[in-house]
């Protein structure tokens, strides 16, 4: 008898979102056949079962016992584990001697021990390998040159990850651990899926990516209202009754959704773009800075890792001043200055004073300012693997960031500007003078500078600043600064009469 399509579709989604059971065993969605689990770090594994069952993990050689609380829940943590191409199985058995109607057993089937990362964020990282979608497009069909580079390999020891965009049901939907390729690499992030194979050619183990995104999502969508609470940035909203809402958005609107039920499942790090959708809705500037702390910190307590990476892209030039965007009521015109964009990417940076959280830059890959979704999503994902390579591994790497502002010093009518990170050598990337600096004097009002390299410092002028007390680069939601280190990348932009953020303790 052939089932009418209707009911196919109930099937596959209670598939997709039952939980892993046999009896009264059950186990969250992350933990599945075909996983990779994080080498060299305790190992979370846990579910839920009928109380007074008593519950042994077994695998690689190890095992672990426990005893679900009064709501059935449980939890064992596996010793570190070395890492291994070959598949294991892992079972998860139940048993009691007063139900032995509940005994049962769950076996977990092609399990690698490797590397595990995160990606997440909005369209940029849902941007996928070759399944355009209405939210974010792909890189195979903005590049064809991928589809050949990508196909000439297999990639047995990378696994995907991919939760489904869904807030109709308050827990994980996904298909589950893959292998990566077909259709599952085909609608996977490009950006992760270059991350994962590029740290798996480099450390040469096995690689797991979980990827948790969505197309036009803010920042506050992600993290839910408790992580606001905790920061004084927003005690204002935290004072209101009801729900906490963050700029005309509820919080949390995915965090139950896609993000809660991954934790606390052990990840090496996070890889996070977003940031777009925070300057439509809302123009945050600065205040995007503290929205990362909340993000962060209570992601790093859900996963139980006050040190766990956490790695930004820049977002990419765009023409926001072209928008014609609301408020959140839909009524009230929301303009966007043109520099919007240089106060979010003030803000992103400022958030790499929380510690080790990095940024990755992106000026130099983008001339099509009218296109929100740029390409060069390689490029992103070797900056990013050599990032990780750098700061958690331990490698010597190409560089990962450009020329970082350090200082500024006043000399006569100069301003001197002190950088650090140039690899031993400023230059531009068209052999012209830098371009994109401007100075400004007590009045604040900037004018266009002539730039000069010396050393590791540029030095700036104007005739229409007799005695300048500030500078900046690239201030414009344009802004393609030519200056570059030893390495070929892009100096950040920045300005030195901007806020001085620090993280709230």
């Amino acid at each position: 008898m052939r089932l009418p399509p209707v009911f196919i579709r109930v099937l596959a989604l209670l598939a997709a979102t039952a939980p892993l059971a046999f009896a009264d065993v059950q186990l969250p969605k992350i933990l599945g056949d075909n996983m990779v689990l994080q080498r060299a770090r305790p190992v979370p594994i846990w579910g839920t079962a009928a109380a007074g069952d008593a519950i042994t993990v077994k695998f690689a050689g190890q095992e672990k016992h426990a005893t679900p609380d009064a709501n059935g829940r449980w939890q064992i943590a596996l010793d570190p584990l070395t890492a291994n191409a070959t598949a294991q199985e892992l079972t998860v058995t139940a048993t009691n001697a007063a139900k032995p109607e509940s005994n049962g057993e769950v076996k977990l089937k092609n399990i690698l021990v490797g590397e595990v990362w995160f990606c997440g964020g909005q369209s940029n990282m849902e941007y996928s390998v070759n399944a355009p979608s209405s939210s974010a497009p792909a890189a195979v069909p903005t590049d064809p040159k991928l589809k050949d580079e990508i196909a000439a390999e297999t990639y047995p020891q990378i696994r995907l990850f991919r939760v489904t965009k869904q807030t109709a049901q308050k827990f994980l939907v996904t298909d589950g651990w893959t292998d990566c390729a077909g259709d599952a690499l085909n609608k996977f992030s490009a950006i992760g899926f270059f991350f994962a194979r590029n740290l798996q050619r480099e450390l040469g183990v096995p690689v797991g990516i979980v990827g948790s995104y969505w197309g036009g999502s803010r920042l506050e969508q992600w993290v839910p209202d408790e992580a606001f609470k905790k920061q004084p940035a927003f005690a204002k909203e935290a004072a209101a009754a009801g729900r906490l809402t963050i700029d005309g958005r509820p919080a949390g609107d995915y965090f139950a959704s896609m993000i809660r039920d991954l934790a606390p499942f052990t990840v090496r790090g996070m890889l996070w773009y977003q940031g777009e959708s925070n300057i439509i809705a809302s123009n945050d500037g600065i205040r995007y800075a503290d929205k990362m702390q909340a993000l962060v910190e209570y992601w790093r307590g859900l996963w139980n890792d006050q040190n766990l990476p956490f790695y930004q892209i820049q977002i990419a030039p765009f023409l926001y001043t072209t928008r014609k965007d609301m408020l959140a009521d839909k009524v009230t015109p929301l303009p966007h200055g043109p520099d919007e964009l240089p106060k979010l990417w003030e803000a992103q940076f400022l958030a790499t004073r929380l510690p080790n959280v990095e940024i990755v830059p992106t000026t130099d890959l983008d001339n099509h300012f009218s296109n929100i979704h740029p390409a060069g999503k390689r490029e992103v994902g070797q900056r990013l693997t050599n990032l990780a390579l750098t700061k958690v591994y331990g490698k010597t790497t190409p560089a990962w960031q450009g020329p970082l502002f350090s200082s500024v010093e006043v000399k006569a009518s100069n301003l001197i500007v002190h950088f650090t990170n140039t690899g031993g050598k400023l230059s531009t990337r068209d052999q012209q003078p830098p371009t994109l600096f401007e100075i400004a004097g007590a009045d604040g009002t900037f004018h266009p500078a002539t730039a000069t390299i010396a050393g590791n410092t540029v030095v700036l002028h104007s005739d229409d600043v007799k005695e300048p007390t500030a500078a900046r680069l690239g201030w414009s939601e344009t802004a393609q600064p030519n200056l570059i280190n030893k390495d070929g990348l892009p100096a950040y932009p920045f300005r030195t009469n901007g806020p001085d953020w620090k993280p709230a303790r």
